[in-house]
């Protein structure tokens, strides 16, 4: 083939090409790194006796009327396929000893709707591009699932999650029992496949923390640019609008989550999407945005003055900050839980409140155990992170290398009679995403400045 390859990006977001050859088709990470998740989820199915997993990558969705959504294929069949068009489904037949047989049904190549569209894979070149041992059409689904589920103990799926699948997955198993007179044996049960799923996902390999890695300096550059772009008087629609060139001038496909620019009073909404208010002189502004990336999701948070520089008060509230996600940082670690660090950060943010008057004398411990701080500070210090920007896992995982996790302390103060005026509607939020390693973290954000003296510094400049 003359000239460079198309890039994993250009691929996952299906650029339209004239004509579709096999080596165009490809996933953002290599189809043997798909291969090895699906090897690793075969051993743990193995290990419960065998089965045949279902997994559905999703519909096209309508936002209205004949105007459908983008669509993302969901988070555990990315993960598994890489295959990135909706209607596909993936199963996997393994028994008892590991060995397993991979299916992938997708939509045919169909010449009149990908003059509309765009190209499809097609099963011809979606086996050999998205690690499975076969294609079909989505037509032969039916036959193919119910002739894997044969003599199997049990059905892997997503339970619970969508009520057409649930039902779905019921009909298979009730044409599998059919057979029962022709001496097949159907699954006798449905396992949810979530946590297994989920335990896989939580360790990200090299090729996804390279992609996470890339997406993070995308969304710190874009942030920069927002930064430095802000004066009083835009709008926030403006800024947002800084962000979201960066984030598609750079190659991301879309933002991985709707971006939160929140000025002024807004800042104390924890989810503002940005509006149409101008920002004002001697106020903040707090930007909760990421991109995605061929998948993955980035998540930062900065907070700065709109004029380039913090009021007295802006910069205690905003220094009380930056010191409880430096606890929350030093509290990440390996063998720690992920509700640890924010205990970190409580403690250092509940100080700060009273340090600053905010709450009525009393102690930090006294704040803590009766909850009094959640008036200043209601969430969580953190989340897991990757194909999902709330990724799987919960505060009780223990914390191991290889996990991305979010550090997003805050402080939220809304205007109210026993607080200082000079307090009022600062909201402030700084966030990172850190990279576990056997040592500590990698915080892979850190291209867009947090201590206030930078701040101040690239808006001057």
């Amino acid at each position: 083939m003359n000239g460079p390859a198309p890039t994993p990006s250009e691929i996952f977001s299906q650029s339209l090409t004239t004509e579709l050859k096999p080596q165009e088709v490809a996933a953002p990470i290599h189809g043997q790194q798909h291969r090895a998740r699906q090897a690793c989820l075969a051993q743990w199915i193995a290990q419960q006796g065998g089965g045949v997993v279902v997994l559905a990558a999703g519909e096209e969705i309508i936002r209205n009327r004949d105007n459908p959504f983008p669509f993302r294929s969901h988070s555990d069949f990315l993960y598994l396929t890489g295959f990135p068009e909706p209607d596909a489904w993936w199963l996997m037949r393994v028994d008892d000893k590991g060995n397993s047989e991979t299916v992938l049904a997708c939509r045919p190549r169909d010449a009149e709707r990908e003059i509309w569209d765009g190209i499809r894979v097609g099963p011809q070149h979606a086996a050999q591009r998205f690690a499975a041992d076969r294609a079909i059409e989505l037509s032969a689904l039916d036959e193919t699932v119910i002739a894997l589920a044969g003599d199997v103990p049990a059905l892997y799926a997503h339970m619970g999650m969508d009520a057409r699948l649930d039902e779905r997955l019921r009909h298979w198993l009730a044409a599998v029992r059919a057979k029962g007179r022709a001496g097949v044996n159907a699954p006798d049960r449905i396992i949810d496949l979530s946590a297994a799923i989920a335990r896989q996902r939580l360790i990200k390999d090299t090729d996804e923390i390279a992609t996470m890695r890339r997406a993070a300096e995308i969304s710190a550059q874009a942030h920069v640019r927002a930064m430095a772009f802000t004066r009083p008087g835009h709008h926030e629609f403006e800024i947002e609008a800084e962000l979201l060139h960066e984030f598609r001038r750079q190659g991301a496909q879309s933002v991985a989550y709707g971006s939160i620019v929140a000025s002024g009073p807004h800042s104390c909404i924890l989810h503002h999407r940005a509006g149409s208010r101008p920002v004002r002189d001697g106020e903040l502004v707090l930007i909760d945005a990421g991109c995605e990336l061929d998948g993955y999701a980035s998540d930062i948070t900065r907070t700065y003055p709109a004029n380039g520089k913090f009021t007295a008060a802006q910069r205690a509230v905003y220094d009380v900050v930056v010191a409880a996600q430096q606890a929350a940082i030093d509290a990440t670690r390996p063998g720690a839980l992920l509700s640890d660090p924010h205990d970190a950060a409580v403690r250092i943010l509940a100080q700060g409140m009273l340090d600053l008057k905010l709450l009525a004398p009393s102690s930090v411990d006294g704040l803590i155990e009766s909850g009094g701080y959640k008036r200043f500070y209601m969430h969580r210090t953190g989340h897991f992170l990757g194909l999902d920007v709330h990724d799987v896992g919960d505060v009780k995982t223990p914390l191991a290398a290889g996990m991305v996790t979010t550090i997003e302390p805050g402080l939220y103060i809304r205007p109210a009679d026993d607080i200082a005026a000079e307090f009022w509607n600062i909201g402030i939020r700084i966030e990172d995403d850190a990279h576990l390693t056997t040592t500590g973290v990698d915080l892979l954000t850190r291209g867009v400045p947090v201590e206030a003296e930078a701040i101040e510094g690239l808006m001057r400049d």
